[in-house]
C-alpha cells in the first residue's frame, strides 16, 4: 500500500485555510459567521480588467501559454517596476507564475539545497517556513514582537546569519502584521546584507499598494540586482485573488531556473488571466488608490475597536490589511470546561462561541499573538469587535 512520503508529512497545513475552512462549515449550518481569517480583499476586480479577460476569451486566448509568460504581460511587469519603483528589470528577467505563492516557491525551490538556512524575519507568513522545508531548506526565524511593531533591526538580522544560512525572505507591507519597513530601516538591513553577497534576498511586494505611509519602498533598490527576486502581483491591490497572476523579477540565470521548474509542473499559468493582469498593469490606477483609501479608513477603525478590547495589545499596523494583538493575557482562562492554552484555543473559541473567525499566530511564527483580517465592510469590523468584546468577558 503506498506511503505518503516524509517530504509532505513534514510540512504543516496552511493555518489560514484550515480556519476558513472550519468558519465555512459553521456557515454551512446556518451561523453567521463574521469571516476575518482570510487575506482577500472584499472589492470586485475593476471593470476594465474584467472586460480585458472577455476581449481575450472571444480572441480565443485558449492555448497554452508561454512558460516563463507572453511576452507582453513581461514587458508590462517591467514597465511596472521602472515607473512605480524606478527599477529596471528587462522582460527576460521576469518570470510569470500562476500567484505569487508559486513565484516565491520557484525562487526558493530553485536556491536552496538540504541543510541550507533561509532566514525568516518573524512573524511571517505561513508558507515561508513550510516553502523552505519543501525544499529541504531550514527555516531560521528571527523573532521581533509588538514593542518592535514586529519589525526586526538590522543587527538582529547579523547576529542570525551562520556560514549556512543561503537567503533571507522579507515581506513589506507584511502579512500578518501589516509592519511597513521604512526606507532607512530596509538600507541599513540592506547594508548588513551588503557584507555577506552569498546570502540571497526574497523580497515579497505582494502588498506594495495597500500603504500608509506615503508610498513603497523595494529592497532592491539598496543591493546588487544579482542577488535578489522581488516578488509581485495583482491579486491584492487589484482584487484579483482568485485569478492567479503573480511574477518574480530577477537575474537572468534565476528566471532560466525557475523557467525550467515551472516547465515541468505547471508550465505557463492561465492565458485569459494574463491578459487581464496587463491590462491591470497598463490601465488606470485609479481603483487602486480607491482602494488603498477604504483600507486605511478600515484600518483606522479596526485599531480603535480593538483597543477598546481589555487585554489585547495594539500597535498601529501601516500597511496590507491585517491587525496582529498580542492576546496572552487571555491564556489559562477558562469557558467552563475549556482552557484557552494558546492563540489557537483563543482563535477556536472566538470562532464557537462569538462566530468570529481569525487565525491564531503561532503558525506565524508569534504564538502570543492572533490575527484578523481587515479586507471586510466597516460595518462587519464593528459587528466582529462587538461579539469578540462579548465572547472575552465570559472567559474567566
Amino acid at each position: 500500500m503506498a506511503q505518503i512520503s516524509d517530504r509532505v508529512n513534514r510540512l504543516a497545513a496552511s493555518a489560514t485555510f484550515a480556519m476558513l475552512q472550519k468558519s465555512n462549515e459553521l456557515s454551512a449550518q446556518g451561523v453567521d459567521v463574521v469571516n476575518m481569517s482570510v487575506g482577500e480583499p472584499d472589492f470586485n476586480t475593476p471593470d476594465y480588467v474584467k472586460k480585458a479577460a472577455v476581449d481575450a476569451v472571444e480572441q480565443n486566448y485558449s492555448k497554452y501559454s508561454p512558460v516563463p509568460g507572453y511576452m507582453w504581460l513581461r514587458k508590462a511587469c517591467s514597465d511596472k517596476l521602472k515607473r512605480e519603483n524606478n527599477l529596471d528589470y528587462a522582460p527576460a528577467e521576469i518570470l510569470v507564475s500562476t500567484g505569487a505563492k508559486q513565484s516565491l516557491c520557484n525562487v526558493i525551490m530553485a536556491i536552496i539545497n538540504p541543510g541550507d538556512e533561509v532566514l525568516l524575519p518573524s512573524p511571517c507568513w505561513v508558507s515561508y517556513p513550510e516553502m523552505v522545508k519543501l525544499a529541504g531548506g531550514v527555516p531560521v526565524a528571527i523573532r521581533a514582537g509588538i514593542d518592535q511593531d514586529f519589525k526586526v533591526t538590522a543587527e538582529q538580522v547579523e547576529a542570525a546569519i551562520t556560514p549556512k544560512t543561503k537567503a533571507i525572505m522579507i515581506c513589506s507591507p507584511s502579512n500578518p502584521t501589516g509592519s511597513v519597513y521604512s526606507r532607512e530601516e530596509l538600507e541599513s538591513i540592506a547594508k548588513v546584507l551588503n557584507k555577506y553577497p552569498d546570502v540571497f534576498i526574497v523580497s515579497d511586494e505582494i502588498y506594495e499598494h495597500i500603504n500608509f505611509i506615503g508610498g513603497h519602498q523595494s529592497m532592491a533598490q539598496f543591493v546588487d540586482k544579482d542577488r535578489i527576486a522581488v516578488i509581485n502581483g495583482v491579486s491584492k491591490a487589484y482584487a484579483m485573488t482568485g485569478w492567479r497572476i503573480g511574477f518574480m523579477a530577477g537575474p537572468e540565470w534565476l528566471v532560466k531556473a525557475c523557467n525550467k521548474l515551472q516547465g515541468q509542473y505547471t508550465s505557463g499559468t492561465c492565458s485569459v488571466a494574463q491578459k487581464a493582469a496587463q491590462v491591470a498593469f497598463d490601465g488606470p490606477q485609479d481603483d487602486v488608490e480607491k482602494m488603498r483609501q477604504v483600507f486605511q479608513k478600515r484600518r483606522d477603525l479596526i485599531v480603535s475597536l480593538a483597543k477598546e478590547v481589555p487585554g489585547f495589545e495594539v500597535n498601529n499596523p501601516q500597511g496590507a490589511f491585517y491587525l496582529f494583538p498580542k492576546c496572552d493575557s487571555y491564556f489559562g482562562k477558562r469557558y467552563g470546561d475549556k482552557v484557552i492554552n494558546s492563540a489557537e484555543d483563543l482563535a477556536m473559541y472566538l470562532l464557537e462561541v462569538g462566530h468570529v473567525a481569525t487565525v491564531g499566530g503561532t503558525a506565524f511564527g508569534s504564538p502570543e499573538c492572533i490575527r484578523f483580517s481587515y479586507a471586510t465592510s466597516e460595518d462587519k469590523i464593528k459587528e466582529a469587535f462587538r461579539r469578540v468584546k462579548e465572547a472575552l468577558a465570559n472567559l474567566k
